[in-house]
């Protein structure tokens, strides 16, 4: 994964994980569900820890939950290249695509932000169980940008 033009980041993982936990408590403290281990330029890892809320009978991990992950790691992604300008911005449209069924684990997200512009980002996620080689959901998503973001 290469760096895009537009995706140079300008907060560092700690930047990032303290303004999520302020603006978005509802995520939990940091690191106990979401942990941003890794910002670059246009890119993030962000893993969500295994719990039994985001288990579904058959002990397999929640589509709600691979969706959530998804979500919240290229906001983060955004919010490392944009810095709290961004904190505004809103996801506009998300796809996601199930391909296996994951194990109950962690999940990790690989993110990539394909463009960021003036008015919309787009990126898209690799969700993996931890551990397991195979993807078990891809997703891309489209957030619209506040303004003078």
């Amino acid at each position: 994964m290469g760096a895009r033009q537009g995706t140079e980041p300008t907060l560092t993982v700690a930047e990032i994980t303290h303004l999520v936990a302020q603006h978005f408590p509802q995520l939990g403290p940091p690191g106990k569900r979401i942990v941003i281990e890794a910002a670059g330029p246009g890119t993030a890892v962000v893993r969500m820890r295994a719990s039994d809320d985001m288990l579904r009978p058959g002990g397999t991990v929640s589509g709600p939950a691979m969706f959530t992950l998804a979500d919240v790691g290229i906001y983060i992604a955004i919010l490392g290249v944009r810095g709290p300008a961004a904190l505004e911005a809103v996801t506009s449209n998300l796809s996601i695509s199930f391909l296996a069924r994951p194990a109950p684990r962690d999940l990790i997200a690989h993110v990539e932000l394909l463009k960021i512009g003036r008015r919309l980002a787009f990126g898209e996620v690799a969700l993996y169980s931890d551990g397991q080689a195979a993807m078990v959901a891809h997703a891309t998503a489209t957030y619209a940008m506040p303004e003078g973001s």
